[in-house]
């Protein structure tokens, strides 16, 4: 399986026929030590869809970018994603469409791609798309001052990344000293540049000789001019530029770090404390190709610190070999010439190279390292945020969440199989009278039937867990068989001060909160955790050396995604939980909230359509994640009382013509539709029934085992592509159907993800012996490694050296996919420092 299998493994809801996959993917190699190249398996078709945009969209993105380059065709070279899928992807996000929408509804326009694939075509085209409209301030502002030529315009409009750009741009800023090439062009020695070129053998230098001018004073001048007018038109030619960067990829280009003096002045001095932390980098030196993302990042932050000082190290061979091509081959001259000529060419070729050519092939690499490191930790941070959202819900039992503490007391809320909050009380387990606080736990949990307790891990975790330990080692609970996990209560507080969780729980103690938030990040950890913004969920490194704004829209994403694919419960949803659907904002989910208090249940997905806002793209875009639970409707009999006696309003067809503030009405369904309970799009819902007239089935069966054996018999005779072409629709839809069919009723598809982890004992860290065996769950995962909860109160850290090829399935053999928070493996201890706090960790396997 591929990294796009496995995500989007629920973004189909899960596979309920996993014997009939569509299409088997090709394995990538793994590697953690070479960069890797992202590839998309494509075919050469297209599915039947169009592999051009439209000529209308095509006309107004020409309009739009107006540069030398063909966007479809660098977009595809940038992603290594075919051209198709590009222009597809492309007219689609075009369109308005979400990509959770893109993901789960087009598969065949996209051939499969994951979300995070589509993200990262949609950001390359962005990126593109900002490089076009810059250009395009630039020569309007070049050309305000004068000095726009037709082959300056040229040369800007054939740039393809912002350094190309700012290379071409930059002598031409206003504050910008006179380059020495605008002077000699000021002095009129364009022309005797051109010459040295042309008819090197007319070139006559004394004939520019004018004595007093100062620069073309004597013959040494007027020719140092030309060398600087050839030297900057040498920089600036895109084959020259091309084939230099050939050379480098070819040759060892390492970038190089060392302390700075002054901060070893500042060291001796002992003013700064936070220069040791970069010892690491004190005389470090990493092939170009080889570096890692965080040491990027960290290199980055100390020499922003002005800690340390960092150059790229281009090898000699690069000059000398850059020098003979351009001499005999580029900018070779055209005749015979005189040796002080060809003196001209060669010394501008090598003024080129030290003054312009190098320093740009710096700026180049350490704007390619920080972006590539930082896409990186962003799409750590992504992962890791995915697999913290999709953790499996502890449903049907009532727990205690404890948010621990000294001084002021732990804090404990009790909350009902349903999250709701039966009790808050505050206990003083770390002082005196520890007795009568246990007997207060003991007659809470007695009384409500408690037998989950969750701690928080930040202060005071430690000696609470060895306090409820020690509670049920001495069966304190009897009769009740109590257990208790530790959770990450990273945004916690932050979320109890928030003006969300006033409104949740206008009258708790913001500390009471807490543990109501800590409490139910076990219950349902994505109805939860989307309350808080995702940097202070507690994963990723580095959050403050990426851009803030990349790193926000890409969990922002995420979050969409995870909500989108699991689902949300139209009629006990939040408001806070329906904001992140696909399609819909907090205008639009808010309205939902009034429309449903006002007319009561929605009984169908047709409903929706008489909320305010919601157009026919809203509604396209979030109907499929958008479900109608019969056993909701059933469960409310209040409101379902409420709804039945009146008759639904009339629906206002939005595509009539206003007139006034009428509108004109269709009506909807009154009745309740089994699909809608499904991830099947209500644009399939004729597909489906024609599917379901097929196998002899009904509508009423969804999810049971009479209608499965229907599916499986009919799909064991025929192929899913003949039945799809036989039902008239794309093999990817059948499959969808298929899925929303046989799954059954309430289908979630976290339960195929793992739960917290509940222990009734406790172990230390002094407990630990080198070479022990021990099972955990990956806790976070870095750019340099997993840190895995263990059950001492410390998390160990698997080293990435560790998370080798053979250690992990089939499914997780990709870079991106090695190991991420909540999976659970076996592992051997390495090291123990106890002084420092620290276990060193061995991965032997994943456990599935």
């Amino acid at each position: 399986m591929s990294e796009s299998h496995e995500a989007n493994r629920w973004a189909d809801e899960g596979t309920s026929l996993a014997g009939y996959t569509l299409k088997k993917e090709e394995e990538e190699d793994f590697t953690f030590d070479e960069p890797c190249l992202k590839k998309q398996k494509t075919s050469s078709a297209c599915l039947g869809h169009p592999t051009s945009l439209p000529s209308s969209e095509s006309q107004v993105l020409r309009n739009e970018l107006n540069m030398t380059w063909d966007m479809m065709e660098l977009l595809s070279t940038l992603t290594c994603v075919e051209r198709w899928v590009c222009v597809n992807i492309i007219t689609l996000l075009r369109e308005e469409n979400t990509v959770p929408f893109i993901v789960r509804y087009r598969k065949e326009m996209i051939n499969h791609m994951d979300a995070d694939a589509i993200r990262d075509v949609q950001l390359v085209f962005e990126e593109l798309c900002s490089l076009a409209k810059k250009t395009q301030s630039v020569i309007q502002t070049l050309k305000k001052d004068g000095v726009l030529t037709a082959e300056l315009e040229q040369n800007l409009r054939s740039c393809r990344s912002a350094d190309e750009l700012d290379h071409v741009y930059s002598p031409y800023k206003k504050g910008s000293k006179l380059t020495k090439a605008r002077r000699a062009k000021a002095l009129g020695l364009e022309v005797a540049a051109s010459a040295v070129l042309n008819t090197p053998h007319t070139l006559d230098l004394r004939t520019w000789v004018k004595p007093g001018t100062e620069g073309l004073s004597s013959v040494e001048e007027v020719a140092t001019g030309v060398e600087h007018i050839l030297a900057d038109m040498i920089a600036k030619d895109p084959e020259t530029l091309t084939h230099v960067k050939t050379l480098c990829e070819n040759s060892f280009v390492s970038i190089q770090s060392s302390v700075s003096k002054s901060a070893l002045k500042e060291r001796e001095q002992k003013s700064v404390q936070d220069i040791d932390k970069f010892h690491l980098y004190f005389d470090f030196t990493c092939n170009i190709q080889r570096i890692q993302p965080h040491q990027t990042l960290a290199i980055n932050r100390g020499e922003s610190l002005k800690i340390l000082t960092v150059k790229v190290n281009i090898p000699d061979r690069v000059k000398s070999d850059f020098t003979r091509w351009c001499i005999n081959n580029r900018w070779r001259l055209k005749t015979n010439a005189r040796e002080d000529v060809h003196a001209i060419i060669r010394k501008a070729v090598e003024d080129s190279y030290k003054r312009l050519v190098l320093p740009f092939l710096t700026r180049s690499y350490r704007t390619k390292l920080t972006s590539a490191a930082e896409k990186e930790s962003i799409a750590m941070f992504v992962r890791n945020l995915r697999q913290r959202l999709l953790v499996c819900p502890v449903r049907g039992c009532v727990i205690m969440g404890v948010d621990p503490g000294f001084r002021h007391g732990c804090k404990l809320a009790i909350l009902s199989p349903t999250s709701q909050v039966l009790h808050t009380d505050v206990v003083y387990l770390h002082n005196s009278g520890q007795q009568k606080e246990a007997d207060k736990l003991r007659h809470l949990m007695i009384k409500y039937s408690c037998t989950r307790i969750v701690i928080g891990n930040g202060t005071a975790c430690r000696e609470t867990e060895s306090f409820f330990a020690d509670l049920i080692s001495r069966r304190c609970f009897h009769p009740l068989d109590v257990s208790y996990c530790i959770t990450n209560e990273a945004g916690a507080s932050i979320y109890s001060v928030s003006p969300e969780a006033v409104k949740e729980m206008p009258d708790l103690d913001p500390n009471l909160r807490s543990a109501v938030s800590i409490g139910r990040r076990v219950q349902d950890p994505l109805a939860e955790l989307v309350k808080i913004d995702p940097k202070h969920i507690g994963i990723g490194t580095y959050q403050h050396d990426v851009s803030g704004g990349a790193l926000k829209a890409a969990l922002d994403s995420v979050v969409q995604e995870c909500v989108s694919f699991v689902g949300v419960d139209i009629n006990i949803c939040s408001e806070t939980l329906m904001r992140l659907v696909a399609g819909l904002n907090a205008g639009r989910a808010r309205h939902i909230v009034e429309w449903r208090e006002q007319n009561g249940l929605f009984i169908n997905r047709e409903q929706l359509k008489l909320v305010k806002g919601m157009g026919p793209k809203t509604y396209q875009q979030c109907a499929g994640f958008i479900r109608i639970n019969p056993q909701t409707l059933h469960s409310i009999q209040g409101e379902v009382a409420k709804i039945s006696p009146h008759p639904v309003p009339a629906v206002p067809d939005k595509s009539a013509p206003k007139k006034g503030k009428g509108k004109t009405c269709v009506n909807v369904p009154a009745s309740f539709n089994p699909l809608d309970q499904t991830c099947i799009h209500p644009e399939s819902y004729h597909v489906a029934q024609r599917f379901l007239s097929l196998v002899g089935g009904s509508a009423d069966h969804i999810g049971s085992l009479v209608l499965r054996q229907c599916v499986e018999s009919k799909v064991s005779t025929s192929s899913v592509e003949e039945l799809a072409r036989t039902v008239d629709t794309t093999p990817e839809t059948l499959k969808l159907i298929i899925d929303g069919l046989t799954q059954p009723p309430g289908f979630d598809i976290r339960q195929n993800f793992g739960q917290a982890d509940f222990k009734q004992g406790i172990v230390s860290m002094n407990d630990l012996r080198v070479g022990a065996v021990l099972t955990g769950r990956v806790d976070n995962t870095t750019l340099f490694g997993a840190f895995v909860d263990i059950g001492v109160g410390r998390a160990g850290l698997i080293h990435k050296s560790n998370i080798t090829l053979d250690k992990l399935p089939v499914s997780q053999r990709r870079r991106s996919l090695a190991l991420g928070p909540g999976e659970r493996v076996e592992v051997r201890v390495l090291n123990v420092d106890t002084q420092r706090g620290r276990i060193g960790l061995d991965l032997i396997r994943v456990l599935q």
